[in-house]
């Protein structure tokens, strides 16, 4: 059967001030009134009903992702002791699926993503499973807008095939972020995509892949997976007991000395049986202010305001307020950013090293605004 992950524990670091530690972006109203989690949970239906949809995320946050969208089961939600990066949050719900499906096919998604064409991505999503049902692992590519050097690619090979209206490619290997020239020549060549971070496999070749290439979080999960196992033998319990206290005592110590690392590097990079299904969903990974820009609707200046804003002789900024007047005069490619005990200024081309300022505030002990 089928099963929608979704990876929700993320900081959120380039999305301050707005964004802090115990309200990070997924769990804001970043585009319209659903919060960046509940369009996450939104897009998935009604291909998946809600007891097929599984979230991972951290302690700080469960609670309030849980009342954004009450209709997931709260047993869905896998709460990590402490962030470890997506190959251990992957991994932690594979035991979970195969736990209850052996034969599951997860989709592991993110909760940061904007998707414009939500049918589309869900047929995507449908046709990948077919595949990946065989043993392969799948990943969506999407098709590349421009040459962008915040992604990374993926080689597209040779051609397997069409499934369900998709064509399907055998990967020919992952590239990280390139600089402008790179970035241009990937796109003129037309074989290269972008790495949407999204992918599907049954839960069982994941945890195969674990166990070749990352076998110390192999080893922990399978522990962890066998306290689930015998917890539910004492509880003659034939549901999962991940919460269970003996499990989450075993699961703290898992984690406490579990290496954190991307499933991109951890697995993806070296892994055996990988194909590619390119696809042009509307996507965009909401990962700082300007990304943001790109996908809110603007004046005819390229400005995009949201609050009380006055803007002369301005073009291509952002403004978002918080209850006051916030007024630009003469300025261009400018971000601001205003809440109750931060305001962010910066230029739309230094918006990723939003990042480095709430490393800095957090190295001289600023706890208070983040």
């Amino acid at each position: 059967m089928l099963y929608a992950v979704i990876m929700a524990g993320g900081s959120g670091t380039r999305l301050w001030p707005l964004s802090r530690r115990e309200r990070p972006k997924q769990a804001l109203e970043l585009i319209g009134e659903r919060t960046m989690f509940q369009h996450a949970v939104d897009r998935l239906a009604p291909l998946f009903p809600p007891d097929r949809i599984f979230v991972v995320t951290n302690v700080a946050i469960a609670a309030t992702l849980k009342a954004q969208v009450l209709e997931l089961p709260p047993a869905n939600f896998l709460i990590e002791p402490a962030g470890r990066n997506s190959a251990p949050a992957s991994g932690l719900a594979a035991i979970r699926l195969m736990d209850q499906d052996p034969d599951a096919v997860m989709v592991m998604l993110t909760a940061d993503h904007y998707i414009a064409d939500t049918s589309q991505f869900r047929r995507a999503l449908a046709a990948s499973a077919k595949v990946a049902a065989d043993g392969v692992i799948v990943t969506l590519a999407i098709k590349p807008a421009y040459p962008a050097t915040g992604y990374g690619y993926i080689h597209l090979g040779q051609a397997e095939g069409i499934v369900d209206g998709f064509q399907v490619y055998r990967s020919a290997g992952f590239v990280e972020k390139p600089d402008g020239p790179t970035a241009a020549r990937f796109v003129a060549d037309g074989s290269y995509a972008w790495n949407s971070g999204m992918f599907i496999w049954r839960a069982d070749r994941l945890m195969s892949e674990f166990e070749r290439q990352l076998p110390g979080l192999h080893a922990s999960l399978i522990r962890i997976q066998s306290a689930q196992e015998s917890g539910r033998t004492r509880r003659s319990a034939p549901t999962c007991v991940m919460g269970a206290p003996e499990v989450e005592r075993i699961l703290a110590d898992e984690w406490a000395t579990v290496r954190s690392v991307s499933i991109d590097y951890g697995i993806m990079e070296h892994a055996d049986r990988v194909s590619v299904i390119p696809v042009d969903l509307g996507w965009t990974d909401i990962g700082s202010w300007a990304s943001l820009i790109d996908v809110l609707p603007g004046d005819e200046k390229g400005n995009v305001v949201a609050g009380d804003a006055a803007l002369m002789s301005a073009q291509r900024c952002f403004v978002r307020g918080n209850g006051r007047l916030i007024a630009l005069i003469g300025l261009d490619d400018v971000i601001v950013v205003d809440t109750p005990d931060a305001l962010l200024v910066c230029a739309r081309s230094e918006a990723e090293r939003v990042r480095e300022l709430v490393q800095r505030l957090e190295s001289e002990g600023r706890k208070d605004c983040l």
